[in-house]
């Protein structure tokens, strides 16, 4: 009967063991499950809006170069109209010139005629004009001369005219040296369709959680890193009360409290004060006597330095640091009153 009732707590003992590792396996389960269904769930929502960025791109591109189509139909109705007027001067001249020829013409057909007739007339008449006759036809008329530049100047409207129009239209197209990269922007972030501006939002948008956007502080990459050279951009800050931008390098962390790791030199302003710092670590604040509304990033990757310079050439700060790996030029911004802008050069 021991023996039994042994076997029986055994069994029992087994099947609650057993019943314990399934739940323990069945937990693992739905927990996998669930950051699976998480995944597809961000899966589907990356597809939709690599469709969304497809399309807004294809949109952007097309106004774009309708805007150049615009340019290039401008200046060849500017060179059509130069030339017609160009057309319409010589072929003026050559109508005066012409109807004075005829003139002449009739002039001397005349004289010709007048001569001919002189020759037959008597002895006595002959020699009373013939003084008359003779002078009117030395000296009544000069030869006809060429008109210089009588012909439609086509080099002008055509040397080089690709190349000429490339140039000219350059004068009207802007260029600015560092662009916006969306795809690292933190989703209160909007950045502009030309990719030079971006603005704070109180409502988060709906982005997919890519590796390589941010998603604890507001801030967003430049499009393209630097590894070498001098580079420079300006950015207007206007009113915005709370901005930070410097560069980051390519390795640093994107998830997270990125303040807290190394890999960030900027500079920042808040609470009507300018202070720079290099991740982890914060300086104290400079002693900027005005508020600035536009500041010039400069980098010289070589020399490790990186300098903040105000709209009167003064320099606010600059780090000397020797850069190891490729950095990006990084924005941060917690201000809505208005966009933060990289500004166009010449």
């Amino acid at each position: 009967m021991m023996r039994k009732l042994n076997l029986e707590r055994f069994k029992d003992e087994a099947l609650t063991d057993n019943r314990g590792k399934l739940q323990d396996l069945l937990n693992h389960l739905q927990e996998k499950l669930t950051r699976f269904e998480d995944f597809k769930l961000n899966l589907d929502q990356t597809a939709k809006h690599i469709k969304a960025q497809a399309e807004g791109t294809e949109r952007q591109i097309k106004e774009e170069f309708q805007k150049l189509h615009q340019l290039l139909h401008d200046e060849e109705a500017t060179r059509i109209t130069a030339l017609r007027e160009e057309e319409e001067q010589k072929s003026q001249r050559m109508i005066d010139k012409i109807e004075e020829m005829s003139k002449q013409i009739v002039y001397l057909t005349r004289a010709i005629r007048d001569t001919e007739e002189q020759m037959k007339a008597e002895d006595t008449a002959f020699l009373q004009d013939i003084k008359s006759t003779l002078k009117r036809g030395q000296y009544g008329l000069s030869d006809p001369e060429n008109i210089p530049e009588m012909l439609i100047n086509v080099p002008q409207h055509l040397s080089n005219l690709k190349f000429t129009v490339l140039q000219k239209i350059q004068e009207h197209v802007e260029y600015t040296p560092v662009t916006l990269d969306p795809n690292t922007a933190h989703c209160n972030l909007i950045v502009s369709d030309d990719l030079t501006s971006v603005r704070f939002s109180d409502e988060a948008k709906l982005l997919p959680d890519n590796l390589e956007r941010f998603d604890c502080w507001e801030c967003v990459l430049g499009s393209e890193g630097f590894d070498s050279g001098i580079h420079c951009w300006d950015i207007e800050v206007k009113d915005l009360t709370n901005w930070t931008f410097g560069v980051m390098t390519e390795s640093a962390q994107r998830k997270g409290d990125i303040l807290t790791k190394k890999g960030l030199w900027v500079l920042g302003y808040a609470s009507g004060e300018y202070y720079p710092f290099i991740t982890p670590e914060q300086s104290p604040p400079l002693s900027v006597k005005k508020t600035l509304q536009k500041i010039r990033v400069q980098l010289n990757y070589e020399k490790g330095k990186l300098s903040f310079i105000d709209d009167k050439n003064t320099y606010i700060h600059t780090f000397t640091q020797k850069f190891k790996e490729r950095v990006y030029p990084w924005f941060g911004l917690r201000c809505g009153i208005g966009p933060l802008v990289i500004l166009p050069v010449n």
